[in-house]
């Protein structure tokens, strides 16, 4: 089976997870999709299990006795909350040539190559893409779906060279919980690679320091018609929280290495209101001075309005995993030949996010992250590459012939 026909059965299982949530994982029905593809390891002939947390760890013996590391293949499970993940209709788009794709003509909702100029790398490529009324889920499950071929590459070809290797699926890696009872024991692996990227060919070691930012503002709630010197709305202390921050560091004004500072929810009234942001930087110095900017203006509304009129927590998520693997780059070497092999040229950028990845380097396993075809993730104009998910599994091949050398 081809890399994009199981994008396409996995895509019909809706894993959006909840940042709300306070199980694990986050939404039950992630657990429906992580059943299938445990199935599916069986069918394969792979020893692999579903453990209490939704995680699902396949293992496949080495079929050579020379010393080779363990290598860990690793993708996620659950969907973004941005967008709804149920109902998915995908649509293919045969030998793309360059024009503006109607996704849903009622609707007038456009993957305009104008405002995704990605998609003229894409010319003469099969894409799949949405209706336009949902994400595609291309994120992370065209990982899923590439590791999954290679597996069953790897299975019906006991010729092919491999050390022992470990297939490992998570949840909730996008509400930033992907690994967070990943027992590494289970795993046994000495280093992994993520498939959680964009363009075929990237491979990323470098990743944003992640934090987020919770406030609830305390008002006085006081009829309007009398409120005049009384009043103190709540909704309007949050708007005077975000003033003080830098305008600069809004994520729709910066890129590359540029951090930010993203305010992303906002629900109360008078009274009392409840907001969130997410905090990133590649720089830790840098990063430790925004965290500070949301401590110094909390401060300030506090001192103006009285003690406890802004609550603050901030809650570090992840960190930039380039920290941990300055003295492993053999490891994103190995990936680096791989790319090359396949006629590529490495694409070398920051991920502008996080990856489970970076959590498990920290957490004693490195994992950079290499590219697989998926495009604007979290939303309704998401699409894949078919031909750049079928170079992926031969970039994945080749990895893993590079390390059985």
């Amino acid at each position: 089976m081809k890399a994009y026909e199981r994008l396409l059965q996995y895509v019909k299982f809706d894993t959006q997870s909840n940042p709300d949530s306070t199980t694990y994982p986050s939404t039950i029905k992630q657990l429906d999709l992580a059943k299938y593809l445990l199935q599916e390891l069986f069918a394969l002939g792979v020893l692999a299990h579903l453990d209490e947390f939704g995680y699902v760890i396949g293992k496949i013996p080495a079929n050579t006795t020379k010393p080779i590391p363990k290598v860990a293949l690793i993708a996620h499970m659950d969907t973004s909350p941005d967008a709804s993940g149920n109902h998915i209709h995908p649509q293919i788009i045969h030998n793309y040539d360059g024009k503006t794709i109607v996704l849903h003509a009622e609707k007038n909702i456009l993957l305009d190559p104008k405002v995704f100029p990605k998609l003229l790398g894409n010319i003469g490529h099969d894409l799949i893409v949405t209706d336009g009324t949902t994400l595609l889920g291309a994120d992370d499950k065209a990982g899923i779906a590439e590791i999954m071929t290679v597996v069953e590459f790897i299975q019906a070809n006991p010729k092919f060279i491999h050390g022992d290797l470990r297939i490992v699926f998570t949840p909730d890696e996008e509400v930033g919980h992907g690994t967070d009872h990943l027992d590494l024991s289970k795993v046994d692996a000495d280093f992994g690679y993520t498939l959680d990227g964009s363009t075929v060919g990237e491979i990323a070691f470098e990743n944003f320091n992640a934090a987020s930012a919770k406030l609830t503002f305390n008002g006085k709630s006081v009829h309007p018609g009398s409120a005049k010197n009384k009043m103190i709305n709540s909704i309007n202390l949050a708007y005077e929280f975000d003033q003080l921050l830098p305008k600069n560091m809004r994520p729709e004004l910066t890129e590359g290495y540029e951090g930010f500072n993203h305010f992303n929810s906002i629900e109360g009234g008078c009274e009392k209101t409840h907001t969130s942001y997410i905090i990133r930087n590649h720089d830790r110095s840098i990063f430790a001075k925004q965290k500070l900017d949301f401590q110094n203006a909390a401060a300030f509304i506090n001192q103006k309005y009285g003690y406890g009129t802004c609550e603050l927590v901030i809650s570090d998520s992840y960190f930039n995993m380039k920290e941990m693997l300055l003295d492993k780059m053999h490891i994103v070497d190995i990936a680096k030949a791989a790319i090359i092999k396949n006629g590529l040229t490495p694409i070398i950028e920051p991920i502008r996010g996080g990856t489970d990845g970076a959590r498990l380097t920290y957490q004693g396993l490195p994992c950079p992250n290499l590219g697989t075809g998926g495009y604007n993730y979290h939303g309704p104009f998401e699409y894949a590459s078919i031909q750049e998910m079928d170079k992926a599994v031969d970039i994945i091949k080749d990895v893993i012939t590079l390390i059985a050398k």
